[in-house]
């Protein structure tokens, strides 16, 4: 447990039931049931079962008849195009300029032409500045490729593998007209929780940022003043980055009289009496560890500048915070992600990112486990069957769930039975995070369908209902 609590309080640090149809038991007895459709283009490509279940929905939904079909290769100054008509076999081909007035005139041109009926964009992206520009475009029907499969077309369809932005147009343009059953439309959520997703994404790249600089921070410390992550731990703490401001080296800090640092370190909210004395003795008996100006003087100017980002990133991320918290608290299946075991004010809004508005969007929860990469994959040839990590995910997705799921254990009765029931298994702890929020995934699936909160003693008694073995080791745990 202590293992547990410590990766938790690592993953705070960054701030902050129904069964489906195929019928596994809840009581923690299941198998994590793998996909096997092909590893390059799982975002986009669906198994053989999900793309039955999509041919009888389009049997229910009459199927659009688009008037033309579009390939887009995007580029950074210029995008090449290729274009062909539904009713003629003649490909167009040229080239739109990136700006977004002459992207406004191309579109117009074609929706002029086409009398603004519906035309197929095939784009070898599913985020970017090209697709968010189309996108407010109503006739225009997006459709994201993966850019592995794009190349392994080409190398399929060109021996020598060789990239042209015209050639990758065209192939674009036959998967888009010949194979649009094997890609999925790109259907924006709705505003709020767009926003919502943006601002989370958004927010995570700047908490990577500042673990980077906190890392560069370290680096620089550990050669001329060392001392400093053994006294205080976290380099990036507002008190590390106060204290090397006003004293950024072992000589600077040793000039500072004791009443002078007792006052600091209670401006910065440390009250332990014992710790304070502790770090002033230290601070006196400490040695420098170089006298090289050469090398002193150019490491403390690289340290005050990462001082100074590190502080610019503490207070960006505060400030989604706020932002975050805003627009989550107003999004009205909010209550759903919050009534979650751990998740709190950081993963809360992350998991409804995850899942979104669209409920259309999923037709059962392995679709989501597949779509986050929790779901491992199973590949099979000849009579050699093998069980791996699933790699084509959307490594955001991946994170936050198992993030969540280690922060889970602690907080829930029965997460905290099936984690060391995984282990007891085997599985090592990534392993068993992993297996938890396969699990999780499932039930936060069925409260998402039903609008309904998570409530611990509903699953509960639905685990005794089942005779679960989690139930006498939830028990046994309490005790």
């Amino acid at each position: 447990m202590r293992r547990i609590l410590r990766y938790c309080q690592a993953l705070r640090h960054d701030s902050a039931i129904r069964i489906p149809n195929n019928k596994v038991a809840c009581d923690g007895r299941e198998k994590q049931r793998p996909d096997t459709e092909s590893e390059k283009g799982t975002i986009y490509v669906r198994n053989a079962k999900e793309g039955e279940s999509r041919k009888l929905m389009s049997q229910n939904q009459p199927e659009i008849q688009y008037a033309a079909f579009l390939a887009i290769d995007w580029a950074d100054q210029k995008h090449v195009w290729s274009l062909q008509d539904a009713n003629s076999s003649t490909c167009e081909r040229g080239e739109v300029d990136a700006m977004p007035e002459a992207v406004e005139a191309w579109v117009a041109q074609m929706s002029q032409r086409f009398a603004g009926r519906p035309i197929a964009v095939a784009v070898e992206q599913s985020r970017g500045a090209l697709v968010f520009l189309l996108s407010k475009y109503e006739q225009l029907h997006i459709f994201p490729v993966p850019p592995a499969m794009t190349a392994n077309l080409r190398k399929a369809f060109y021996s020598s593998g060789a990239k042209s932005d015209p050639t990758d147009a065209d192939l674009l343009l036959d998967l888009v007209q010949r194979h649009r059953e094997k890609l999925r439309r790109l259907s924006p959520d709705t505003e709020a929780t767009r926003l919502i997703q943006n601002l989370v994404e958004e927010r995570r790249k700047l908490v990577d940022e500042k673990s980077a600089q906190s890392n560069r921070l370290e680096a620089h410390l550990k050669i001329y003043f060392p001392q400093i992550p053994h006294w205080f731990g976290d380099v990036d703490s507002p008190l590390v980055c106060a204290l090397l401001e006003r004293w950024p080296t072992l000589e600077a800090l040793q000039t500072a009289r004791p009443g002078t640092l007792r006052s600091f370190f209670r401006e910065h909210h440390c009250r332990k009496e014992e710790l304070i004395e502790s770090r002033i003795r230290s601070i006196r008996e400490a040695m420098p560890a170089l006298k090289d100006r050469a090398v002193v003087e150019a490491k403390v100017a690289v340290v005050k500048v990462s001082v100074q980002l590190i502080q610019v990133l503490h207070e960006g991320i505060e400030g989604f915070n706020r932002q975050i918290q805003e627009a989550a608290e107003a999004h009205p299946d909010f209550f759903i992600f919050d009534s979650l075991p751990g998740a709190g004010a950081v993963m809360a809004p992350r998991l409804l990112a995850a899942f979104g508005s669209q409920r259309e969007r999923y037709q059962n929860a392995a679709e989501v486990q597949t779509l986050s990469g929790i779901a491992p994959v199973t590949e099979n040839s000849g009579k050699s069957s093998w069980v791996h990590f699933r790699f084509a995910c959307s490594k955001f997705l991946r994170q936050s769930f198992h993030e969540w799921a280690a922060l889970s254990i602690p907080q829930s009765q029965w997460a905290c039975a099936y984690y060391e029931l995984q282990c007891r298994r085997g599985k090592r702890h990534h392993a068993a995070v992993r297996a938890l929020a396969f699990k999780w995934i499932r039930i936060i699936y069925r409260c998402w369908k039903e609008r309904v909160a998570y409530d611990e003693k509903v699953y509960l008694a639905a685990l005794a209902k089942h005779n679960s073995p989690l139930v006498a080791a939830t028990k046994a745990e309490a005790l």
